[in-house]
């Protein structure tokens, strides 16, 4: 088991977010780098101990990587606010990433890279070793889950896809779009990066329902499942919702004069397709129609020896 020490706003709401993570073993509350020992909450929220509210996190590495929690708490919190999320401001409401082993550095500063080349400038987050740690009283602990309308700056759909987070993208990379050009079929190349259209019926899935998954052609990434496919008779692969919520973009499309939310993949930036509000009510009323040109089938029965083993669960 590992650990690392994240500081995000109030630590009620953190606490639960960072505690819905696959891999995440345990979480506790409590005060982090500041200068006086054994601090109650009165004298943090004083605001001059120098402490943030901190969430412990232990996580099994073997299941979920720091660089993917790092990515899910960048998520949850505002990175350029300073001292401040939500309605909570204050020193001990900074944002900050506390480590006790050096050889994380490395990734958290990859990530932490990675995030300001995203955001066009330097994040508020604070990076340290962590000098101190205190756990909170026994009131603050699992505080949501005792109260679960109490207080909390992280929203429900934040809370939601934290949860669903099944796919680490850091398994996955894009290759330069001039490899993708002579690797992919014209169709799939046009289609992933150049936002054009299969012809409806056309695609090798429209009428596939083999048991599997269903990855992007670009990078391996996986995106769907045949339990969530569905027939919609549209002449496209149609699915109820993606593995994991979080490798699906969606961005406003107003081409051919009309409103639509296209969707992308998440690591390959590849265009997939739509997203449309017709879908079957009992499965949330949403149909993800995708190119067939997009994407690539990889049966149950070969899953684990393409890495994707970890998926296996979606079918047991």
């Amino acid at each position: 088991m590992k650990t690392i020490y994240l500081a995000g706003g109030c630590f009620w709401g953190l606490q639960k977010y960072m505690s819905l993570i696959r891999g995440v073993i345990e979480t506790e509350v409590g005060y982090a780098n500041g200068a006086v020992r054994n601090p109650s909450y009165e004298q943090v929220c004083a605001g001059n101990t120098g402490h943030a509210e901190t969430v412990r996190v232990t996580y099994d590495p073997d299941k979920v990587s720091l660089g993917f929690l790092l990515r899910l708490f960048f998520d949850a919190i505002d990175p350029t606010s300073v001292k401040r999320q939500g309605n909570d401001v204050g020193d001990q409401y900074r944002s900050g990433i506390y480590y006790t082993d050096e050889k994380d550095l490395e990734i958290i500063n990859a990530e932490a890279g990675a995030l300001n080349a995203k955001l066009g400038k330097i994040s508020a987050i604070e990076i340290a070793a962590l000098s101190s740690y205190y756990p909170a009283e026994e009131y603050h602990q699992d505080y949501l889950n005792k109260h679960p309308g109490g207080y909390c700056h992280i929203g429900p759909v934040k809370m939601d896809r934290a949860e669903k987070a099944i796919v680490d993208p850091s398994l996955y990379s894009r290759p330069a779009v001039s490899e993708l050009r002579k690797r992919l079929a014209q169709e799939s190349f046009s289609v992933t990066m150049q936002n054009a259209t299969e012809r409806p019926f056309s695609g090798e899935y429209s009428h596939h329902f083999e048991e599997g998954i269903y990855v992007d052609i670009t990078t391996g990434e996986p995106l769907f499942s045949s339990r969530d496919k569905f027939d919609a008779g549209c002449g496209w692969p149609s699915f109820s919702r993606p593995i994991d919520p979080n490798t699906v973009l969606e961005k406003e499309d107003r081409s051919h004069f009309m409103v639509r939310t296209e969707t992308r993949s998440r690591v390959g930036d590849a265009h997939l397709g739509h997203v449309f509000t017709d879908g079957p009510r009992d499965k949330g009323g949403l149909r993800y129609c995708i190119n067939s040109a997009a994407l690539r089938f990889v049966p149950v029965e070969k899953m684990e020896a393409e890495g994707y083993g970890y998926l296996l669960t979606l079918f047991s």
